[in-house]
C-alpha cells in the first residue's frame, strides 16, 4: 500500500515538473521567433476552427445515439390518471430543452468554425440591439409561463380536496419502514395522538382504551411516575446527585404528560373509537383498486421521510408533527401493466422513501399491488377479522 502511494506521488511530482517545462520551451520559442504570446497564428486558429466543428458533429451525434440506445426519459409508462398528463409535460418540457439546446450549441460551434479569425479583416463592432434582448427576453418568458402554469394546474389537480367516494388510506413511516392504515368499512381514519404511542399501538390511535392504556403506562408502567419515585426513594438504586436529577426530570416531564392525557379523556367522545376500530393495519404491501380515487394522508414518527410512487408520479415529504397528503387513481392492474409493458412476472409497483433518513434507508420500501375490483374486495373481505380492534384489543372486549 505505501509503494503504490509512493508511486502515484512520484507520478504527480514528475508530471508537474514536465508541465514546468514544456511551459519554458514555449517561452524561450517566443523569445527565439519574436512572437508575443498572446499571438496566435493563422494555422493554429484554423485548428481549433475545424476541432469546433468536430466537436459539434460528435457532441449531436453521440447525444442522439445515446437517447436511441436508453431511451427517451427513462420513467416507464405512468399507472396513475394524472401521471399521463404529467408525462405529458415533463416531455413538453424536454422538447423545449432539446430544442434549445441543439441550436445555441450549433450557433456556438458552428460560429466559432465560420468565423474563425482571418488576416485583414477586422471584428463588427455590434455591442446592442433592443430587438434582440425583447426577442430572446420575450420567448424564454412565454415558454417559462406556459410550463409554470401547466405545471400548477396539475399539481393543483393532484393536491385539491378528494371526492367523498375516495377510499382512505394512511401511511405511517419510521425508520425504516411504512405501515399502512386502511380507513374500514366506515371509510374514516381513526384520530390520533402521538401521546399514545405504546408497544400494542404504535401507530397512537385513539380510542378510550388507548387513552386508558396511555394513562395507566403513564403513572404505573415499568418506567410510570410511580415506578420512577419507587426508585428515587430507593437509596441502594440511586448513588448519585445527577442520577437523582435525571429522575426527577422524568417525573416532571411525564406528569405533565399526563394531565395532558387526563384532559383529552374528559375531552374525548367515546362514540369515535368506531372511526379507530374498523381501521385495517398492513404490513409489507399496501393493496390498492384500479380505477379507485386514494386519498392518501401521511405521519413519520422520527424524521423527515418522503413517500415516493415512481410508477404512480406521486410524491409526497412525511413531516414529524404534522400530516401531508395528495390523492391519486390507479388507472391499470399490476397484472395489466406487466403485459403491457413486458415486465418480469414477479415485478410490482413499490413504496419507496426519497430522502436520505438514516444508515438503512435503502431498504425503506414497501410493495404496492393494484388489483380489480374482485380481486380487491376479496382481499378487503379476508380483513374482516383483521382490524385495529381485533388485532390489539380483542382480550379487552
Amino acid at each position: 500500500m505505501m509503494v503504490s502511494k509512493l508511486i502515484i506521488l512520484v507520478v504527480i511530482v514528475l508530471g508537474a515538473i514536465l508541465i514546468a517545462q514544456i511551459m519554458k520551451i514555449q517561452r524561450t520559442l517566443s523569445e527565439i521567433t519574436g512572437r508575443k504570446e498572446e499571438e496566435i497564428s493563422q494555422k493554429n486558429n484554423r485548428l481549433n476552427a475545424n476541432l469546433m466543428l468536430l466537436f459539434m458533429i460528435v457532441l449531436f451525434g453521440g447525444f442522439i445515439y445515446l437517447m436511441q440506445e436508453y431511451g427517451w426519459t427513462g420513467r416507464g409508462s405512468s399507472a396513475s390518471k394524472h401521471g399521463h398528463d404529467l408525462d405529458w409535460l415533463l416531455n413538453l418540457n424536454l422538447i423545449i430543452i432539446l430544442i434549445v439546446f441543439f441550436l445555441t450549441h450549433f450557433f456556438l460551434l458552428y460560429f466559432s468554425f465560420k468565423y474563425v479569425k482571418k488576416p485583414g479583416v477586422k471584428a463588427y463592432f455590434f455591442p446592442h440591439s433592443s430587438k434582440l434582448e425583447m426577442i430572446w427576453t420575450f420567448i424564454p418568458a412565454s415558454a417559462l409561463a406556459v410550463i409554470i402554469i401547466l405545471g400548477l394546474t396539475i399539481w393543483n389537480d393532484v393536491t385539491s380536496e378528494s371526492s367523498a367516494e375516495a377510499i382512505r388510506v394512511e401511511l405511517f413511516s419510521k425508520q425504516f419502514d411504512w405501515t399502512a392504515r386502511y380507513s374500514g368499512k366506515d371509510n374514516k381514519l381513526g384520530k390520533f395522538d402521538y401521546k399514545l404511542t405504546l408497544d400494542n399501538n404504535q401507530l397512537a390511535l385513539m380510542t378510550t382504551n388507548t387513552i386508558d392504556s396511555a394513562i395507566q403506562n403513564m403513572e404505573t408502567g415499568p418506567q410510570g411516575i410511580k415506578t420512577l419515585e419507587a426508585k428515587l426513594k430507593d437509596k441502594n438504586f440511586v448513588t448519585s446527585k445527577e442520577e437523582k436529577q435525571k429522575i426527577k426530570d422524568a417525573i416532571d416531564r411525564k406528569s405533565r404528560l399526563v394531565r395532558l392525557l387526563y384532559q383529552m379523556k374528559n375531552r374525548y367522545d367515546s362514540k369515535m373509537d368506531v372511526m379507530a376500530w374498523d381501521d385495517i393495519i398492513q404490513k409489507d404491501t399496501l393493496y390498492l383498486c384500479v380505477n379507485k380515487e386514494y386519498e392518501m394522508t401521511f405521519r413519520s414518527k422520527d424524521v423527515i421521510h418522503s413517500a415516493y410512487f415512481p410508477d404512480f408520479r406521486v410524491q409526497m415529504n412525511t413531516v414529524p408533527g404534522m400530516t401531508t397528503r395528495f390523492k391519486f387513481t390507479p388507472d391499470i392492474t399490476t397484472k395489466e401493466f406487466i403485459k403491457k409493458n413486458n415486465k418480469p412476472k414477479d415485478f410490482n409497483f413499490s413504496l419507496m422513501c426519497n430522502k436520505i433518513c438514516g444508515g438503512a434507508h435503502y431498504k425503506m420500501k414497501m410493495i404496492v399491488v393494484v388489483l380489480d375490483e374482485k380481486e380487491y374486495n376479496d382481499w378487503m373481505s379476508s380483513k374482516a377479522n383483521a382490524t385495529f380492534k381485533d388485532k390489539y384489543f380483542a382480550k379487552t372486549n
